[in-house]
């Protein structure tokens, strides 16, 4: 008969697990010896029973009486069972980490879409971690703070549209410090800036614990990784380094994402690269045949007609260099429409030589505008070249011109010597014309230097178009007196008034300023005798000082188109006699008295001799304009006001303003 049988450990359904009496429990972690309780929590080990489970064992155990030695050894085998419970659960847990971190990895790898890697780490994430909630947010360079890019579990839409400022909330201060930050209870930590905006959008998604970790590339922090519960809880160290983990491949997805865009940019780029230079290698090639063709030309000193020449082949079409050609609405060097021509400038320095013109072709693609327009600066440039080669002429021109101004007692013989090396006919009938850019004072500023210096280059530039102008027509040209003189013979249909306004247009075309030019009477033979010269250059210069006192700068005119002032500019006679005699009274009252009865006099007359729109004019009574008007009366007499007495006033009045101007000038 057995003896009695002690309580042991409990086996699985609740049987108990004796020894019996007497006996000795093996050893606990004996290989070869094992007990029935050892045994029952293999079992429970094997079926991966709970926690609580590990207790009934024990529990058995003293229901049935075990002595302190079998418990023991029950408890001791409990606490083994535990810790080999613990072990496997952290192996199966980093098993899943380390399987999800692979999967993770895998998507990295085969990467489409960035919006499908990110979503698919945040729900792994979200799971391994077991938080209700995850969610991923990255940083605005532009606006200076983080936005919300990625949620999992999230069921607020405010919490989805969540902007965070660099430092606030757990987030912000995750981006700002690159460091990962926890907390068991958000709202009741103070270690984080607590916003209006943002705690509303947690406590709304209800969230209580909270894990954030960076998202870094290099030493830069680009975003920010959230695992998130909405109790209190605590985040292990294991916790903290597996999001970690999911961090660094979240950036390094988008890390490849941009790359990856950037590179297609590039490619497209590229592509539509090459697309171009296929289509436009013809054109191109064109283009450098052209440059080729251009270079020779300059280099075996061809002319302007040769330019164009080479330019119609090139481009198909008529091509033309004008003088004179359409103005561009923009002189900025490029070619423009002008109905169906195409017209490109050719100037150099600010001064406007001429014109490229391709007739008849309402459409040019760029390469061929470009042509045009290198084709125009070609031109500038042999026009340069042209004239450096005359400037040696153009000085030689002067001297001459000066000569017969200035020295009209040279041998005429060597006087004609000289114009026939310059292709000059001294011997024709020739006019002398008298020019200045409109504004300028006839000899140097009073102004500041930089002003002084502006005129000085403006009058470089009238005398070299001048010079230019002079040497086309066979004649001479020299700058005088602030401005230019011009000798040029006159043609058959050509007489001294149309010589002005031809020479005036032409000069500012080529400025492209106002300039205004005054003409003398013809002389008969320049070389036969020089002494009219320069009776004629004062003349062309009274002319010249008359077209602007009369209000008609910027345009050409000659004595014969003034009437009878220009019969007294022709044959000056006793100009100031004439003045003394008609206004001398109110003259010398207004410089003995320090008035101005003159200028009353030139108002009242201009505003049509009313006493109202004269006070206006001169910003006075009208008790002041009639007490002027009756001193006038005194002065000049009581007829003063008859039409033929205010003819003479008034004539008077304008060659005393002419002769007030030149002897200022002078």
């Amino acid at each position: 008969m057995d003896r009695p049988l002690t309580a042991g450990a409990a086996a699985e359904g609740g049987r108990p697990v004796v020894h019996r009496a007497g006996a000795t429990p093996p050893a606990p972690g004996n290989p070869v010896s094992m007990s029935l309780d050892q045994a029952a929590y293999l079992e429970l080990l094997a079926r991966g029973a709970a926690a609580e489970a590990y207790d009934r064992p024990v529990l058995l155990a003293r229901a049935h009486g075990a002595d302190a030695e079998s418990l023991a050894a029950v408890e001791h085998a409990k606490q083994l069972a535990l810790r080999v419970r613990a072990e496997l659960e952290g192996r199966r847990r980093r098993e899943a980490e380390l399987s999800a971190l692979f999967e993770t990895a895998h998507d990295l790898a085969g990467l489409r879409d960035l919006d499908a890697v990110l979503r698919a780490i945040v729900q792994r994430a979200r799971s391994l971690l077991g938080t209700e909630v995850a969610y991923l947010s990255l940083n605005d360079p532009v606006a200076g703070d983080t936005y919300m890019r990625v949620t999992e579990g999230s069921v607020s839409a405010r919490f989805q549209q969540l902007r965070l400022g660099m430092g606030e909330g757990l987030g912000g201060l995750v981006a700002q410090t690159a460091r990962p930050y926890v907390t068991d209870s958000y709202f009741g930590d103070a270690r984080f800036e607590h916003t209006g905006p943002i705690d509303a959008a947690v406590r709304d998604e209800g969230l209580v614990a909270i894990l954030g970790v960076p998202l870094t590339l290099g030493s830069q922090v680009i975003g920010v990784l959230f695992a998130a519960d909405r109790r209190a809880r605590v985040f292990e160290r294991e916790q903290v380094a597996l999001l970690a983990s999911f961090a660094a491949h979240a950036a390094v997805a988008i890390d490849t994402a941009n790359l990856l865009a950037e590179t297609r940019s590039a490619l497209s780029e590229l592509e539509r690269a090459h697309a171009i230079i296929q289509e436009h290698s013809g054109v191109i090639e064109r283009a450098s045949e052209v440059h080729d063709r251009l270079t020779e030309l300059v280099l075996r000193g061809g002319g302007v007609d040769d330019v164009a020449a080479a330019l119609s082949e090139v481009l198909d079409g008529t091509v033309e260099f004008t003088e004179h050609g359409p103005q561009l609405t923009a002189a900025d060097g490029r070619a423009g429409r002008h109905g169906d021509d195409w017209v490109a400038e050719v100037s150099a320095g600010g001064e406007v030589f001429g014109a490229l013109v391709l007739r008849g072709h309402p459409d040019l693609d760029p390469v061929d505008q470009r042509t045009l327009e290198r084709a125009a600066m070609v031109t500038s440039l042999l026009l340069l070249a042209r004239r450096s080669a005359h400037d040696a002429e153009q000085r030689v021109r002067g001297e001459l011109l000066d000569d017969l101004l200035d020295a009209p007692d040279r041998d005429p013989r060597l006087l004609r010597e000289r114009a026939a090396r310059l292709r000059a006919d001294l011997d024709l009938p020739h006019v002398v014309l008298a020019g200045r850019i409109d504004g300028h004072p006839d000899t140097g500023s009073a102004a500041g230097p930089e002003s002084a210096a502006r005129e000085s280059a403006d009058r470089q530039r009238l005398w070299s178009a001048a010079s230019h102008l002079a040497a086309t027509r066979s004649g001479l040209a020299a700058a005088r007196d602030g401005g230019t003189v011009l000798l040029l013979p006159l043609g058959p249909d050509d007489t001294p008034a149309s010589l002005a306004r031809q020479t005036a247009r032409q000069l500012a075309g080529t400025l492209r300023e106002s300039v205004t030019v005054g003409a003398s009477s013809p002389v008969a033979s320049p070389a036969g005798d020089p002494a009219p010269i320069s009776g004629a250059y004062e003349q062309a210069r009274r002319c010249l000082d008359a077209l602007r006192l009369l209000g008609r700068s910027g345009q050409g005119a000659a004595a014969e188109d003034l009437g009878f002032l220009g019969l007294l500019l022709a044959d000056p006679g006793d100009i100031d006699g004439f003045v003394h005699r008609t206004i001398g009274e109110v003259v010398a009252y207004d410089r003995r008295r320090g008035t101005d009865l003159v200028g009353t006099l030139d108002a009242y007359f201009a505003s049509g001799m009313s006493p109202a729109r004269t006070k206006d004019d001169l910003h006075v009574h009208v008790n002041t304009v009639a007490q002027r008007l009756e001193r006038i009366g005194r002065l000049l007499g009581p007829d003063w006001q008859t039409p033929a007495r205010a003819l003479e006033i008034q004539l008077a009045l304008r060659l005393y303003g002419m002769s007030s101007a030149v002897a200022h000038r002078e």
